[in-house]
């Protein structure tokens, strides 16, 4: 078990290097928006509930709901108030509470027990710290440091989109090139932690941001192409009249494209990468040219399955919209053409198209880049037809002549 925490000291100073990057990234304030009104947001139990003032109609709820609510956590600890839930016929967000349910309550400072607050919503953030838990007991548990890699670049994937790609983007930053830069940068510190300073880790980079680059362009072709204007995207009419009008829908949406399909592309590229050096270490007189038809048929066999990953993960955020249309009777004509469905297809088909060239990118590169590891090698192993020189032992004391 313990072999796999085995750390170089290489290996080391990129942990510690990252982990100082996710603090400075933790601190950072780009965008520097306006401070929420002053108050707090708690945790509350719902100790009952008036459903008088909602009414049904059709599937639809609508009204206003009462709640008793017990403070949980801070400086209203202990204390009772009586909230509302406004209910407003819109199922994507409305809730209703039950008694027992844990809610985010939010309560201005300065009140006492008689101010009715607001139920915001259901209280998710304990289960999001459990399920994220369990997550990285797994990874650390089944692969050691390699794992605590991973999650150290799944935190800071995560802090690099909300730190830095967001607040440039609402700043009015060319959302292209910061989308682009941005894998860029995820795609060396996730490879590279991964992979080490290697000459794999550089080819496995070097085929997934030339895949990324190739989805990028064919991304910006056909948007164009199926004019797509990207207000199909959730909450991007709410962000224009949010005080960002002079944002670019399309080059948002095309931002999306590339960087949604950066992660099936840096797993093909290692896949190929790390396919190849195997191959070398069990064949180090390889030619360069057999070594890249080893590579890719290597991506060859993993291309299939890769392209239809990206399909069912995008149908499947848009299940009820095809089943919509399926029950409404629309056929393919109307279907293909419909603007949301379009989106689909060319977010799809172009992250497929990146999906398929980054391995024949990768096995090239990795033809011209990894030999020379396996050259040295070759060099630095002694040759078995040459016997090694003899030793003389060192005399002993009682060996040494008398002066």
């Amino acid at each position: 078990m313990f072999k796999h925490w085995k750390i170089s000291r290489r290996d080391a100073v990129m942990v510690v290097v990252f982990l100082l990057a996710c603090a400075a990234l933790w601190f950072l304030d780009i965008l520097h928006t306006a401070p929420p009104p002053e108050g707090v947001k708690c945790k509350a139990r719902v100790l009952s509930v008036d459903n008088s003032n909602i009414f049904t109609i059709g599937l639809l709820r609508k009204g206003e709901q009462h709640v008793r609510l017990k403070i949980l956590n801070g400086p209203y600890k202990g204390k009772e108030f009586d909230g509302t839930n406004i209910i407003r016929a819109n199922m994507e967000l409305d809730k209703v509470f039950e008694p027992g349910d844990i809610a985010l309550a939010a309560i201005p400072y300065g009140v006492d027990e008689t101010f009715t607050v607001v139920a915001q919503d259901h209280y998710r953030i304990g289960y999001a710290f459990l399920l994220f838990g369990l997550f990285a007991l797994l990874l650390l548990v089944f692969a050691g440091i390699t794992g605590f890699n991973a999650l150290l670049s799944f935190v800071f994937s995560c802090l690099v989109i909300w730190k830095l790609v967001i607040p440039l983007a609402l700043k009015g930053g060319n959302v292209l090139l910061i989308t682009f830069a941005a894998v860029a940068l995820l795609s060396a510190v996730i490879i590279f932690l991964v992979a080490g300073m290697t000459r794999k880790g550089v080819t496995a980079f070097l085929g997934a941001i030339l895949g990324v680059l190739a989805s990028c362009v064919m991304a910006y072709v056909f948007t164009k192409l199926f004019k797509i204007s990207g207000g199909m995207m959730p909450y991007s009419q709410t962000l224009l009249y949010s005080g960002y009008e002079f944002l670019s829908l399309p080059d948002i949406y095309i931002g999306a494209i590339f960087l949604s399909s950066s992660g099936a592309v840096m797993d093909l590229a290692m896949d190929v990468s790390a396919g190849m050096v195997e191959i070398l270490h069990k064949r180090p007189d390889i030619p360069r040219r057999e070594l890249i038809g080893s590579g890719l048929n290597m991506g060859r066999s993993v291309v299939g399955t890769m392209t239809t990953t990206l399909l069912l993960a995008y149908s499947g955020g848009y299940l009820t919209l095809m089943m919509t249309f399926a029950a409404q009777g629309i056929g393919p004509l109307d279907f293909i053409n419909n603007p949301y469905v379009a989106s689909e297809v060319v977010k799809t088909l172009v992250g497929s198209f990146g999906l398929v060239l980054v391995a024949p990118f990768t096995a090239f590169v990795g033809g011209f880049i990894i030999p020379h590891t396996a050259k040295k090698q070759t060099e630095a192993q002694p040759d078995p037809a040459q016997p090694e020189p003899e030793v003389q032992p060192e005399p002993t004391l009682q060996e040494t002549p008398e002066a």
